[in-house]
């Protein structure tokens, strides 16, 4: 995407929340949204938009995890790591990703309870989530993941 169709882009998701008090965190979870991750430029614009600096746009980034300001390698994977996922396995879950040969077409990145604590270990891959996780599980689903994923270098 050029700087032209991203400007425009970004401009559409600030128009789409006009008028609405507190927008910044809608804005930024819809550039997230649609583009995986929050651009530098992305940031000058929504700090233009709504009167503030980009050092306060950036601050707001910066806070949250769930923010990107990079692209994702690939599919993504958020592995629970709260007391009831930790307890059930997800330290050997995430030392099993990491150990995987194919790890650098994954983007693995640790969040903090994802509200299936009944049902641990827990993970979102690629936007789903999966539930009481196994690593013969997991190492499946990460496969099909990776299989339908665009190659290296490939447009998605």
């Amino acid at each position: 995407m050029d700087a032209a169709e991203l400007s425009s882009a970004v401009a559409e998701v600030i128009r789409d929340h006009a008028g609405q008090e507190g927008p910044l965190l809608p804005i930024l979870h819809d550039v997230m949204h649609r583009f995986g991750w929050i651009a530098p430029e992305a940031v000058v614009l929504i700090a233009r938009a709504l009167n503030l600096s980009r050092a306060e746009v950036h601050g707001v980034i910066s806070y949250y995890p769930h923010f990107r300001t990079t692209p994702a390698r690939g599919p993504v994977l958020q592995l629970c790591e709260a007391e009831s996922c930790l307890a059930c396995g997800a330290a050997e879950l995430h030392q099993r990703v990491l150990g995987r040969a194919d790890r650098e077409r994954l983007t693995v990145e640790t969040v903090y309870c994802l509200g299936l604590c009944a049902q641990s270990p827990a993970a979102v891959l690629d936007g789903q989530l999966q539930a009481r996780l196994t690593p013969q599980r997991l190492d499946r689903l990460i496969d099909r993941c990776l299989q339908a994923a665009p190659a290296a270098g490939e447009a998605l």
